[in-house]
């Protein structure tokens, strides 16, 4: 594909290139391992030199950057751009509808046009999934179930019962909807385990990726909101909240009745307490430990958490600890003669 129908297609402007007809696209690739007919990107600042001197045929950049003689295609949001331009070159797998023989449907299951489903899997009783689903190997979806338009489940992932699933969500492999909460009261010497009554709903354009559990709530629900994304190895307590467009990163833990507010970003390791409430567009760094309520817009860090900036400085002096405690101990020294 030649570097001008690469720029149409993705709406951008080309820069810095006379003959743009004549450069031959052939991929997408990152910014260090580029050649002569790889497309690449920079959206983060830590590699603009390295976009002055790299061997591709062009660079993503966003509509401000400066570089060398490299061609550019400028974009307002360089990184979507990027997502986009992948697709120009990458097909995903497409499935072909159909049943395998091996897998075991209920008579009172409804399943919508267009399905495919794939080896092993089991679909329950009563069970109501929309058109052009996508099953793969050893799915499970509990009995009670109901399911939107476009639902993609990956091998091993699991539905539990009377849960609710939006349109076009997406789990991936390992994923567990709607497991039991963990709720136990003590009864003498030993626990006696709550029945977990309520149910796990997924809206519209929510995607839950590898290994993560969202948990049926005892009463009530646990609810994720449209358009949310749940990372790797993130668990997400019993009665819980995501709000719309929200954004939890790898392990982050949620405990029973944390309600996420809408745009906020919990980086890789955060743990937020129970029964507390995020407000919109926070966003907390990594390993941030959650332990009272937080009101919208703001950045925090630590652990327990306090404002970013207020976070970095302290973090700046514990690092300087050991320098400091001996610069403490000269001062009491000479204090002392």
């Amino acid at each position: 594909m030649k570097l001008t129908e690469v720029a149409q297609r993705l709406g951008v402007t080309i820069d810095n290139c006379p003959s743009p007809d004549q450069i031959e696209v052939t991929a997408v690739t990152g910014i260090e391992d580029a050649g002569e007919h790889d497309v690449t990107f920079v959206s983060n600042p830590r590699y603009a030199a390295a976009a002055k001197t790299t061997k591709a045929a062009a660079v993503i950049v966003s509509e401000d950057f400066t570089a060398g003689k490299i061609p550019l295609l400028r974009s307002k949001n360089p990184y979507l751009t990027f997502a986009k331009a992948i697709e120009l070159f990458y097909q995903a797998p497409k499935y072909a509808p159909g049943i395998h023989p091996t897998a075991v449907i209920a008579p009172t299951a409804k399943i919508g046009a267009n399905a495919c489903i794939g080896p092993y899997v089991v679909i329950e009783d009563n069970v109501v999934i929309g058109d052009n689903c996508v099953l793969r190997a050893h799915v499970v979806i509990y009995e009670g179930v109901t399911i939107g338009n476009n639902f993609l489940a990956h091998a091993h992932s699991v539905v539990r019962e009377h849960c609710r699933v939006g349109n076009n969500v997406i789990l991936q492999n390992g994923v567990v909807i709607g497991a039991d909460g963990y709720g136990f009261a003590r009864d003498g010497e030993g626990w006696y385990k709550i029945a977990q009554s309520g149910r796990t709903i997924l809206d519209d354009n929510v995607e839950v990726q590898a290994n993560s559990t969202v948990d049926r709530a005892s009463i009530g629900e646990t609810h994720i909101y449209a358009d949310a994304k749940i990372d790797n190895l993130v668990q997400v307590g019993h009665g819980s909240s995501v709000g719309e467009h929200s954004l939890l990163c790898s392990q982050v833990g949620l405990a029973g009745s944390s309600h996420v507010g809408k745009n906020v970003i919990l980086a890789g390791q955060v743990g937020v307490a129970g029964h507390l409430h995020i407000g919109d567009g926070v966003i907390a760094a990594g390993q941030t430990g959650v332990q009272n309520d937080i009101e919208p817009n703001r950045r925090i860090g630590g652990s327990p958490s306090f404002d970013h900036k207020q976070w970095i400085k302290a973090w700046q002096v514990y690092t300087r600890l050991p320098e400091l405690a001996r610069e403490l101990r000269k001062l009491a020294s000479k204090k002392d003669e």
